[in-house]
This record gives structure tokens, C-alpha cells and sequence, in this order.
């Protein structure tokens, strides 16, 4: 073994600790800052050992890296809070992408080079048909989740007849593609079917699913990122690659599985029901429950109501994060606790389009690490709570999961605000959340709507409460 290789795999394995470190850190938020730093320091030690290699294209190497650049500091500075889960799918089919494109390199040097090998030729004809499959799948189905999520296309379960035995014909083709390919790596030909045919079953895979499970998807997807690394890193023989595609592809499927539990479904269920997938005629029922029932309030009265209560929880949903309103919420927040106000925030799991999405978003806020509750330890508070503030949430907090056995979402533990002695539901209108279906609590005689957008509406209350 050289120098250059022996700087190489200690650089690695340098790289991989902090990748370990990095990824234990994100378990909690009071140290997921530092641990992001980690994780960013490991990858740039994981690149610049990397380019010490000999025989490098460092032109091409340069180039690349400053167009990516700048259009990843281009993308950043420009996409909204709102708008990150679409970013991190789209990042999740590039990371697809690459492995597929990189494995498809390494085919064509294959007839170049065979001799430079570090594992048989099975092996590695093996792991190249193996990051084709789960890239090519990662990138379509990454792309139609971007295209749900940014509402180009329809958010709702696109269905067809027979769209299971589609579905599974198409992966047992690419089965017996990528063992065509073991048994005849020279065949490029067959290397581009696999990608297509792959491809292909990505976008079959996720249109049949509603927009109520996309972080659920994002999570999954996430994963198969990681899946096509690793077995990139075993076309490459490079550990860090392997070791860091393990890492992404494990936790993804960790973060999946908690992600399924926390809406009492299975993944299965998830990939192959149709939860979301109610009929035009079934989103648009259900609204008379409303007739008659639903009453409507204001920052005054909001404010005097707020006034005199012990202990206020509000609950963030998406229209939160629509309305930039975190800050909006830190603010009326400390005016209840300038008061003597208990104040603490209910975290649904599945809140908002992506796992964590309420955590960054009052992260970013500099809200209290210790006032986000997650949802099993703040639901047995909620009866003893004298006002919850709902802010954009609709599926979160929907009753009919837990009383309704025939609902699209029965089952799915909720945020049990309709406990509460009031609940004032700060949303621009009457409309469904993700799932699709209407929801009883906006009717409940304890609820009062604020029909508004959620940052004027609590700029609004914290001005009338100052006003008292």
C-alpha cells in the first residue's frame, strides 16, 4: 500500500467517525447544529482525500464543482421553509441520479480495464446492477414526489386497474435484467433497459400515493438515496462511500418505519393502499357537517380570551410554515409568558410535508428546545388545557381518526385538542387537509375559527392583547 493510499483510508476513516458522530448528534436538537458542522466536515475530508488520487480530470473536477455551486447556493437562498421538502427530494433523486451514472461509468471501464478490480467480476457487475435499479427508482419517484409536493401535478393517489401486477412485473424484469447483466456486462445495451424499465417503475410507485403519506415517501426515498451510494461504494471499492450510503440508508428506513407508527399504518399499507386515494365525490362530502355550526372569531376576542387563561398549547400544521408565521407565533408566545402563561407547543410526528418539518421551523424561530412536546406527552395535558392554538394544522388534529373506524385515516393517532376547554383554529378557509376528507373538530361547540393568514392573525392578537 502507497502513501497517497494509506492518506486515503485514514482520511476515510476520519470521515466516517464523524459521519457516526454527526448522525447520533441529530437525535436531539440542542446538539443538531454542531452535529450538521460534523457531518459537513466528515464530507470534506471524504472529497479532498479523495482528490489526491492520481490520474484525475481535475478540470472537469473544478468545473463541476463551481456550476454545482452555484446553483446549490442559488436554490438555497431561493427555495422558502415551505418549499424544503420539494428540495430535499429533489436532492434525494440527484443523489439517484449520480450513482446511477457513476455505476454506469464504471460498466464501460469494465472492457478498459478489467484487470484493476478489487473484487470479482460478479460482484461487480452485481453492485452496478444494483445502483442502476434503486438510482434509476429513486430519481423518477423523487421527481413525481417534488412534482405532489409542489403541486404541479395532483397531490391525490393517481390509480389504475392492475396496478399492483404492473408494479410487480416491472420489478421482476428488473431482476432479471440485472442478472442478465452479471452474466454479460458487456452487453451496455442491457444496462440501459434496466434504467429505463427502473425508472419507470419509480414513477409507478409513487403516483398511487396521496399527498396525506409524502413524508412518509420523503423518508423512504431518502433511504433508497443511500441504498444506491453504498452500492456504488461497492462498484468503486471505496469504504466512506459504502459506510456513508449505509448511514443514510438505515436511518431512512428507521426514520420510515417511525414515521409509519406514528399514523398506525404499515409500510406495506403505505406503498400499496390507498390512503389519500378517496374519490372526487368523497373530498368533496362531508361539508354540511359544517352548516350552522362553525363560528368564526377575532384578534379581540382571541385576546380576551387569552386573557386570564393558565395554560395555552398551540399546535404548528403547514399553514404555519405558508404563512412564514414562526416568529409571528415566538412572539405571542412570550407576551402569554410575560403573563405567567404556561405555554408549550404539541408536535404532531407527521405535522406539515416532511419528518421534523414544525421542529426547524420554530427552531428557526429560537423557540425553547424545552417547550416542543411531542405528541404522546402532550396529549394527556390537552384536557387540562384552557386554550390550544391550531395553526394550519387539519389531519393532525382530525377526531375522526380516533372515533370514525371507516375514515381514510382511522387509526392514526392524533393531537387530542378537541379536549381542550377552547380551540381556536387560525386557517385561511373551511378546506381539507392532506387526506383529503373534512373535519369535525372546525364544528365542535369549543372551537372558534379564525379565518386568516396565520401571521397576520397573531400579529394581530399579540397587537390586541397589548391594547387590554
Amino acid at each position: 500500500m502507497n502513501l497517497i493510499n494509506t492518506i486515503q483510508n485514514l482520511g476515510y476513516l476520519l470521515a466516517s467517525i464523524l459521519f457516526i458522530l454527526g448522525l447520533k448528534g441529530l437525535a436531539h436538537p440542542r446538539t443538531a447544529v454542531r452535529a450538521n458542522r460534523m457531518g459537513a466536515l466528515g464530507m470534506l475530508i471524504a472529497i479532498v482525500v479523495t482528490l489526491v488520487n492520481k490520474g484525475m480530470s481535475y478540470e472537469y473536477i473544478i468545473a463541476g464543482i463551481v456550476v454545482g455551486g452555484v446553483i446549490g447556493t442559488i436554490m438555497a437562498l431561493k427555495t422558502p421553509m415551505t418549499g424544503m421538502p420539494q428540495m430535499v427530494a429533489l436532492l434525494n433523486g440527484f443523489g439517484g441520479l449520480a450513482s446511477a451514472l457513476v455505476a454506469g461509468a464504471a460498466l464501460i471501464e469494465l472492457e478498459v480495464d478489467p484487470g484493476a478490480l478489487h473484487a470479482s467480476l460478479t460482484q461487480v457487475t452485481l453492485a452496478i446492477g444494483a445502483s442502476a435499479l434503486i438510482g434509476a427508482v429513486t430519481l423518477t419517484g423523487s421527481l413525481i414526489a417534488f412534482l405532489k409536493l409542489q403541486e404541479i401535478m395532483t397531490g391525490n393517489a393517481i390509480l389504475y386497474p392492475g396496478q399492483q401486477i404492473v408494479k410487480a412485473l416491472l420489478g421482476a424484469a428488473c431482476i432479471v435484467l440485472v442478472a442478465m447483466i452479471v452474466a454479460n456486462p458487456a452487453n451496455h445495451l442491457l444496462y440501459l433497459v434496466l434504467c429505463l424499465v427502473a425508472a419507470l417503475l419509480g414513477v409507478l410507485l409513487v403516483i398511487p400515493i396521496g399527498g396525506a403519506d409524502m413524508p412518509v415517501v420523503i423518508a423512504l426515498l431518502n433511504s433508497y438515496s443511500g441504498l444506491a451510494a453504498a452500492a456504488t461504494g461497492f462498484v468503486l471499492s471505496n469504504n466512506v462511500l459504502i459506510i456513508a450510503g449505509s448511514l443514510v440508508g438505515a436511518s431512512g428506513v428507521i426514520l420510515t418505519m417511525i414515521m409509519c407508527k406514528a399514523m398506525n399504518r404499515s409500510l406495506g399499507n403505505v406503498l400499496f393502499g390507498t390512503w389519500g386515494a378517496a374519490s372526487e365525490g368523497a373530498k368533496g362530502a362531508g361539508m354540511e357537517i359544517y352548516e350552522g355550526k362553525v363560528k368564526s372569531t377575532s384578534a379581540d376576542e382571541l385576546a380576551m380570551i387569552l386573557d386570564g387563561v393558565t395554560k395555552v398549547v398551540f399546535v404548528p400544521g403547514y399553514g404555519l410554515a405558508v404563512a412564514q408565521a414562526q416568529h409571528a407565533t415566538r412572539d405571542l408566545a412570550n407576551v402569554l409568558k410575560e403573563r405567567g402563561i404556561d405555554v408549550k407547543y404539541a408536535i404532531h410526528p407527521v405535522a406539515g410535508r416532511m419528518p421534523g418539518h414544525m421542529n426547524v421551523l420554530l427552531a428557526e424561530a429560537d423557540v425553547p428546545y424545552d417547550e416542543l412536546i411531542e405528541m404522546d406527552v402532550i396529549n394527556p395535558q390537552l384536557a387540562q388545557t384552557d386554550v390550544a392554538i391550531v395553526l394550519g394544522a387539519n389531519d393532525v388534529v382530525n377526531p375522526v381518526a380516533r372515533d370514525d373506524p371507516h375514515s381514510p385515516i382511522a387509526g392514526m393517532p392524533i393531537l387530542d385538542v378537541d379536549k381542550c376547554k377552547t380551540v381556536v383554529v387560525v386557517k385561511r378557509s373551511l378546506s381539507h387537509g392532506f387526506a383529503g376528507i373534512p373535519n369535525p373538530l372546525f364544528a365542535l361547540p369549543n372551537t372558534l375559527m379564525y379565518f386568516a393568514d396565520a401571521k397576520k392573525a397573531l400579529l394581530d392578537t399579540i397587537a390586541a392583547l397589548k391594547e387590554q
